[in-house]
């Protein structure tokens, strides 16, 4: 997500980096930054006096003056994407022997019953004792999609046969039910329509002033940009939300939903869900969702993302193996499988600060899939025998042919993963007899290795793909830089 944003207000700013500011040039970055907006889908009003704040903040003495103005510029320009779609409060309030109720709406398509289950797993984590609600009964297959969905979450379903009932009642009895069974959180998942119109209102209106729900949650889709953000005002203006979920972030939205719904609404984003799966539901947060549109990357959510799917105990004993020098390929492999659990390759690479950029470039770039790569990797390293992977010098080439055939790969690529690992398990060795901080340089650049270990490999088979004329320019390129250096050896003397 927010990938040509990123873009694009990047090179707009990377524009005021260099040489002197002017009034003139920084009018003309924000103009730049105006149409990045708006081909993101941002709504043109909010666009407009975004940059309108930021432009008027910039042209200030204060900044002109200082002494690194063009930093000055993007700091205006985070907090004001901060202030655009903050502030978030996540809190649902569940006050001691009391229930919440939730009521979830949306239109169709929108991911509405999966973003039910995703919450009522998030609130089971905490601690809370969820039940959900089958209230719509416009959608025959939405009662049985929910109560699937109840027992992959492990928590109560509630629901009654279609066209025996009204969603009112089912509602009405729902409430009942789980106060017998001792929840404290109900989640009312009401009907949608293909488009918002009277009857949908009513219906919702009416679970509203029977069951008083302490939250209404609009569920978008992220992908249908303004259209998510005009729904949400019709929803707003008919039920007073508190809070928006936007869905389908993941895929291939262009982030006008999420910095526009606030700023039109008044409504905040609280959640987003970043995936199929039920656990992809993620807390909104305007400065880490700031800091990926900049492009410097988001580390608190990476440590969040470690500190639920990592196994300290796993890590700790990787630690202790790659100081004795007794790092195996079982314990590399261990190692990818862990880093996997935190979600795909590309998706961490973004996270961290600078990594953005390599990602959309391996994107572009034909045949550069790092996740395909891991998959590579892991295929080789388990198509040999036990005490291959712990004794990687027995490799020989028949047994290199032997794993190629098993894992789908050349030979070759066997070659290079054995190589690469040799070379880490020296680096590892080395590192048993230096200091800590010398210690915690070479581990991070393990890490980094670990992060994408079949890109050596890729770039190997991509140097054998070039043609002539690409390796006519990396020649001329080398003799330029040779040339260079040679000029500033001159130069040194000469001083």
């Amino acid at each position: 997500m927010f990938e040509s944003i990123t873009s694009s207000i990047g090179s707009a700013l990377s524009s005021l980096s260099g040489g002197r500011l002017t009034e003139g040039n920084i009018r003309d970055a924000m103009a730049q930054v105006r149409h990045a907006l708006l081909e993101a889908d941002v709504n043109y009003d909010v666009a407009k006096a975004f940059t309108h704040r930021v432009t008027e903040q910039a042209v200030g003495e204060q900044v002109l003056k200082s002494l690194k103005p063009a930093e000055q510029i993007v700091g205006i320009v985070y907090h004001e994407l901060v202030n655009l779609m903050g502030p978030v409060d996540h809190s649902i309030a569940v006050r001691r022997g009391e229930m919440a109720i939730l009521m979830m709406c949306g239109l169709q398509g929108a991911g509405k019953t999966t973003t039910c289950g995703k919450l009522a797993r998030m609130l089971k984590e905490q601690g809370h004792q969820p039940m959900l609600v089958a209230a719509d009964l416009q959608r025959p297959a939405a009662i049985e999609q929910l109560r699937v969905i109840g027992e992959q979450v492990g928590v109560p379903v509630y629901w009654e046969e279609a066209g025996k009932s009204t969603p009112v009642k089912v509602c009405q009895n729902a409430k009942k039910a789980a106060k017998s069974q001792g929840c404290d959180v109900l989640i009312l998942d009401t009907a949608g329509r293909l488009h918002v119109d009277d009857s949908l209102m009513n219906e919702l209106m009416e679970i509203d002033n029977k069951l008083m729900p302490h939250q209404a949650l609009l569920v978008c889709d992220a992908m249908t940009g303004q259209d998510a953000v005009n729904s949400a005002k019709a929803f707003n203006e008919a039920l007073e939300l508190d809070g928006v979920i936007l869905s389908k972030l993941d895929g291939d939205t262009r982030g006008g939903a999420a910095l526009s719904v606030k700023a039109v609404t008044g409504v905040p984003i609280k959640f987003i869900g970043v995936g199929e799966k039920l656990e992809s539901l993620e807390r909104f947060h305007p400065e880490r969702m700031a800091q990926r549109i900049l492009g410097q990357g988001d580390i608190a959510s990476l440590l969040e993302k470690a500190q639920e799917h990592l196994d300290p105990e796993e890590i700790e004993a990787q630690r202790e193996k790659m100081l004795k020098g007794k790092f195996s390929l079982d314990d590399f492999l261990k190692a990818m499988h862990q880093i996997k659990r935190m979600g795909s390759m590309k998706s961490l690479m973004k996270l961290i600060p600078g990594m953005g950029q390599v990602s959309q470039m391996l994107d572009e770039m034909d045949g550069m899939d790092p996740d395909k790569d891991v998959g590579r990797v892991e295929a080789m390293i388990q198509s040999m025998t036990v005490d291959e992977r712990r004794n990687p010098d027995k490799i020989d080439r028949s047994r290199r042919n032997r794993i190629a055939v098993g894992s789908g790969t050349d030979p070759a690529e066997v070659n290079d993963l054995l190589k690469q690992f040799k070379q880490m398990s020296g680096m590892m060795q080395q590192m048993a007899g230096l200091g800590t901080g010398d210690q915690l340089k070479k581990v991070r650049e393990m890490q980094a290795d670990m992060m994408n270990p079949g890109a050596k490999m890729r770039t190997e088979k991509q140097r054998s793909k070039r043609g002539p004329a690409d390796k006519n320019v990396l020649r001329d390129k080398k003799k330029q830089e040779r040339k260079r250096a040679k000029q500033q050896r001159k130069k040194n003397k000469r001083k």
